[in-house]
């Protein structure tokens, strides 16, 4: 995927090949994924005892998840030192009313200066989107920037500059260890604009309340 960065030195990160992230100080123990788990185009909530405060009430939209790794986005923690105007502004393309407000989000702690833009599946994209199930997709080209700000983008995006990633084995160690909860994504959480209630809805549609969560908490 390109980089949103002109100036960017290192290449894009694959999906299918994610740098190691380590969420919580205790490593997986698994070596390999079972052949049926691929939890592409779920959503992770992290739990309290997720042990990283990074991650702090996280909701994490997955993207690529194989034997190799995963690769994720973070959709409900937007970002206190930049919004779409921005991000739009430093790559010298012209923001719009369509722009103007929108948030961008702390994808994760990876690549950090790499954008990315979560959307739905309306919009085609090129040979580098990454469509994920029937209702999303991720892009990482300018062109997706100029089409959002000219009103030809998706009907529904979020931006997002870097990624959260696991090594192989990673997420699935964490999983066992009660450190997120995983339901399936629901657009009406991922592109809502309310951005603090992401985490509590996702709980809700497990049955969840989140005040009877514990650090110690297990799955649902």
């Amino acid at each position: 995927m390109a980089c949103y960065r002109p100036n960017a030195k290192s290449p894009a990160p694959s999906p299918n090949h994610p740098r190691p992230l380590a969420i919580s100080p205790h490593q997986g123990q698994i070596s390999a994924m079972d052949k049926d788990m691929d939890l592409s185009g779920k959503l992770l909530i992290a739990m309290p005892s997720i042990g990283d405060d990074r991650f702090d009430k996280s909701v994490v939209f997955l993207c690529a998840h194989s034997e190799e790794g995963a690769m994720g986005i973070v959709v409900n923690k937007p970002s206190d030192e930049v919004d779409l105007d921005d991000l739009l502004d430093h790559l010298d393309i012209e923001g719009s009313d369509l722009t103007l407000g929108q948030s961008v989000f702390v994808g994760g702690p990876v690549d950090g200066g790499r954008g990315f833009i979560l959307h739905s599946e309306d919009y085609l994209g090129n040979d580098t989107t990454l469509h994920v199930g029937d209702l999303f997709s991720l892009t990482a080209t300018r062109d997706i920037l100029e089409d959002i700000a000219q009103g030809t983008g998706p009907k529904k995006a979020l931006a997002a500059l870097g990624y959260t990633g696991w090594a192989a084995g990673q997420l699935e160690g964490e999983l066992q260890q009660n450190a997120w909860l995983t339901v399936d994504a629901d657009s009406a959480i991922v592109f809502s604009p309310n951005h603090a209630g992401k985490w509590t809805a996702a709980l809700g549609k497990l049955g969840v309340d989140p005040i009877l969560l514990s650090p110690e908490g297990g799955h649902a």
